[in-house]
């Protein structure tokens, strides 16, 4: 008995890590229009709640999150440190926690769908906020910098990853 729930540990923990891992070079994939850049982070934030669930998911994020903070360099362009957190941008960084939560909430049905798009206007709405407040923009004009280009691009995302995740759990035969 201790030996399966041994393996079912060092299982979830190489699920995270390697999701961890993803988010990290999925980071890296970027362009940058404007202040923002265009990455495919948040293809791996939904697919993270979708296929680990809600606690393996959170997990993911939170070490991606702390990588990230104490320094590593993790984020987009390779930015790493607790500034990044605080800046323009770092309140889509944080609302990846409420969007990874929400995809993970009904990651096996239909209704994942569209908790994924409500924690992923979640994010975008947390990114809008902390850009508005560092730049001293108006919330309007911050959201048609930040958010508005970005927007159909996250929703294709978010329902991508919730198929890949739902064919993936078949393959892997996730519990």
């Amino acid at each position: 008995m201790n030996e399966r729930k041994s393996l079912s540990r060092i299982k979830s923990l190489t699920q995270i890590a390697l999701v961890v891992a993803v988010m990290c070079v999925c980071a890296q994939i970027s362009f940058y229009v404007g202040i923002v850049p265009i990455t495919a982070q948040t293809l791996v934030i939904a697919f993270s709640g979708y296929f680990l669930g809600f606690k393996r998911a959170s997990a993911a994020v939170t070490v991606y999150l702390l990588l990230g903070a104490v320094g590593a360099p993790v984020f987009a362009s390779f930015g790493g440190g607790f500034h990044v957190l605080i800046s323009y941008t770092g309140g889509f960084l944080w609302g990846f926690i409420p969007y990874t939560m929400l995809c993970a909430v009904f990651n096996k049905s239909k209704l994942g769908i569209v908790f994924g798009i409500l924690g992923m206007l979640i994010c975008h709405a947390l990114g809008v906020l902390q850009y508005s407040l560092v730049s001293r923009t108006d919330i309007f004009v911050s959201f048609v910098v930040v958010s508005l280009p970005f927007l159909a691009k996250d929703v294709i995302f978010t329902v991508m990853a919730y198929f890949i995740a739902k064919k993936a759990r078949k393959i892997i035969k996730l519990s």
